[in-house]
C-alpha cells in the first residue's frame, strides 16, 4: 500500500503525528487507525466471499484483480485456446517493416540489398524537390471576392 514512501517521508510523517497528536495520545490514535483498517479489510474480504458464493461454483477461481483491464487483456492474450501465441510468434516486425519500406521505394525484396549498397533500384524518387511556380501571383478565386 505504501510502497512508494521513502525513509525521509516516513520520518516526516512520524514527526508530524507526534506534533499533531502529542506523545501521550499517539499510541491510542495508532490503535484506533489499525482497528479501522482491520475492519475495512474484514468487510472487503466478506464482500468478496459473498460475491463468490452468489456467482456459484463455476466462478470459485475468480479473482477480483482480473477485473483490471490490463490484467484481463494480458490473461486473455496468454490463453492457449485462442491460438494467439502462434500468431504473435509468427509475426516478425522487422521483416514486415522492411517489406513495407521496399514497397514504398518500389524495390523488390531481392534488390533491397543492392539498394542498401548505393544503387537506386529504378523505383520512384522520394526526394523532395521544390516545385517551380508558373506564376508569382497568388491564385485568384472569383467566389471569394
Amino acid at each position: 500500500m505504501f510502497n512508494d514512501i521513502g525513509p525521509l517521508e516516513l520520518v516526516t510523517l512520524v514527526v508530524l503525528a507526534v506534533l499533531v497528536f502529542g506523545p501521550d495520545k499517539l499510541p491510542k490514535v495508532i490503535q484506533d487507525v489499525m482497528r479501522t483498517v482491520r475492519k475495512i479489510r474484514e468487510f472487503s474480504e466478506s464482500a468478496k466471499q459473498d460475491i463468490r458464493q452468489e456467482l456459484g461454483p463455476e466462478f470459485k477461481d475468480f479473482e477480483f484483480e482480473d477485473l483490471n483491464p490490463k490484467t484481463f487483456i494480458r490473461k486473455q492474450l496468454d490463453n492457449d485456446e485462442l491460438g494467439l501465441k502462434e500468431i504473435r510468434n509468427g509475426f516478425d516486425l522487422k521483416k514486415e517493416m522492411a517489406e513495407v519500406t521496399d514497397a514504398v521505394h518500389g524495390r523488390d525484396a531481392d534488390s533491397a540489398t543492392t539498394a542498401a549498397s548505393g544503387s537506386s533500384g529504378g523505383g520512384l524518387d522520394m526526394t523532395k524537390k521544390p516545385e517551380k511556380p508558373e506564376d508569382d501571383r497568388p491564385p485568384f478565386d472569383a467566389d471569394a471576392t
